[in-house]
C-alpha cells in the first residue's frame, strides 16, 4: 500500500571521490526539483564521510551518487557501512554512473539500491525514488 507523502521528499546528491564530471549529477538534481522534490548537492570531491554526515544534517529521504571514476566498488561500500553504523536503514542509497551491470548486482546485494547506467530517463530514476521512499519510509 502507497504511503501518502505530506512533504517534499528530500534527496541528497553526491560526487564522491576524485571524478571531477558533475554534468549528471547537475541534471539529476534538476529533473527531481522539477518533480517537486528538495535537493542537496553537495558539490565535487565528497568523501564518503562527508555525504552520510551531510545526509544526517539534511534529514535526506535518499542519497543519490554519481560515480564515473570506476570507485563505485569503494565508494558505495563504505556509504552503506557508514549508513548502517548511524542507523539510517530507511534512506535510500542509489546512483548511477559508469558501473558494470555485475557490479551493480553485487552492490544490491548489499543493500545499495538500484543503480542506474547513462541516458537512464530521469522520469524512472524520479519514480524508483518516489516509491521506494512511499514503500520504506515513515510519514
Amino acid at each position: 500500500m502507497n504511503k501518502i507523502i505530506n512533504r517534499p521528499l528530500r534527496v541528497l546528491i553526491a560526487k564522491v571521490g576524485l571524478d571531477g564530471h558533475d554534468r549528471g549529477a547537475k541534471i539529476i538534481a534538476a529533473a527531481l526539483r522539477d518533480a517537486g522534490m528538495e535537493v542537496i548537492y553537495t558539490g565535487l570531491r565528497q568523501t564518503p564521510e562527508m555525504v552520510v554526515n551531510a545526509a544526517l544534517q539534511e534529514d535526506v529521504d535518499a542519497i543519490g551518487v554519481s560515480i564515473l571514476s570506476g570507485a563505485h566498488n569503494t565508494v558505495f561500500p563504505k556509504i552503506i557501512a557508514l549508513m548502517k553504523e548511524k542507523e539510517m536503514d530507511d534512506v535510500l542509497l542509489t546512483g548511477g554512473g559508469i558501473i558494470p551491470e555485475s557490479d551493480m548486482k553485487a552492490l544490491n546485494e548489499i543493500g545499495v539500491g538500484k543503480l542506474f547506467p547513462p541516458g537512464t530517463a530521469t522520469t524512472d530514476i524520479t519514480h524508483y525514488i518516489t516509491e521506494w521512499v512511499r514503500e520504506h519510509r515513515d510519514f
